[in-house]
């Protein structure tokens, strides 16, 4: 029964760091129709921010981790809004090049942190409250995973209340349905994609941070290994619906930490899941059917 617990809290903590990186993927492409291959950059860059920050004021500080937390979910908003000025406004509506861009952007990132800080994984360090565990029903349980979980629950919270209730969400949805008219009205809707771009990097540096932790390392490959099971949760969940996306992170991460513990082949069963879906429901457990 323990072990029952504690996969599936576990999972359930695994599937939030899919959420935060595949809500900025859903995000980015429901609203703007971008399919941003770069997107694990950014959580590699707020990452390495966020231990650079931690490891000067104190690794094992909770004053050092929550500053980590707000430079990692900066700096995933600097360069996301960077790339969006700089790489993806001049080739909106020319879907091939802005994959072959963000593709570029990725690998050449990838190198860059390499350069910086080395190809080995760092290891790293948090509160003490962070590296021990809770019991629930005979499980003990790593306190980083109930802190993944509830950021996971706050990101959704205010990423929902965002596009509905503020003028700028209004915007960015008329902008989606009828860029031209939001336009007539004497809206720069660009502007507004440009936040949707800072508010995607935004969770993914803040993912990246909690994901350091989770796994007890930072390196320059983090993102990337995370980005490849954020777009199968994307892909199953339907491109553009964070609910969805919320649901195909717990439906994918907790069956992936079971296969892992009894058989070992946690990743096939993400892959396997991912086929079954494009089968029988291309659109997505919530995504809008064509």
């Amino acid at each position: 029964m323990s072990t029952i617990v504690l996969l599936l809290i576990t999972g359930l903590g695994l599937g939030a760091l899919y959420f935060l990186v595949a809500s900025g993927l859903s995000l980015i492409y429901g609203l703007m129709g971008v399919l941003n291959f770069a997107h694990g950059s950014f959580l590699t860059l707020g990452a390495f921010a966020g231990w650079e920050v931690a490891r000067r004021i104190g690794p094992g500080t909770w004053t050092g981790f929550l500053v980590a937390l707000l430079v990692g979910a900066l700096a995933g908003a600097l360069i996301a809004a960077l790339t969006e000025l700089l790489l993806i406004r001049p080739l909106y509506n020319r879907h091939i090049e802005q994959v072959l861009v963000t593709v570029g952007l990725g690998l050449a990132t990838v190198a860059l942190f390499e350069g910086v800080w080395g190809t080995d994984a760092i290891n790293i360090s948090g509160p003490q409250w962070l590296s021990g565990t809770t019991t629930i029903l005979g499980a003990r349980v790593p306190n980083d995973r109930f802190l993944a979980i509830a950021v996971a629950v706050l990101v959704l919270a205010a990423l929902v209340a965002f596009l509905k209730f503020t003028r700028f969400g209004l915007i960015i949805r008329a902008g989606v349905e009828n860029r031209a008219m939001v336009t007539a009205l004497g809206i720069d809707v660009r502007r507004s994609f440009t936040l949707v771009f800072a508010i995607g990097g935004a969770a993914a540096g803040l993912g990246g941070v909690l994901a350091s932790q989770y796994f007890d390392y930072v390196s320059a490959h983090l993102g990337a290994t995370l980005l490849i099971f954020a777009f199968i949760v994307t892909v199953i969940g339907g491109l553009g619906s964070l609910g969805g996306a919320a649901a195909a992170a717990v439906l994918v991460a907790i069956p992936q930490q079971f296969a892992n513990y009894y058989w070992g082949v946690g990743d096939l069963i993400a892959v396997l899941a991912l086929a079954v879906v494009l089968l029988l429901r291309p659109s997505g457990l919530m995504g809008a059917k064509a």
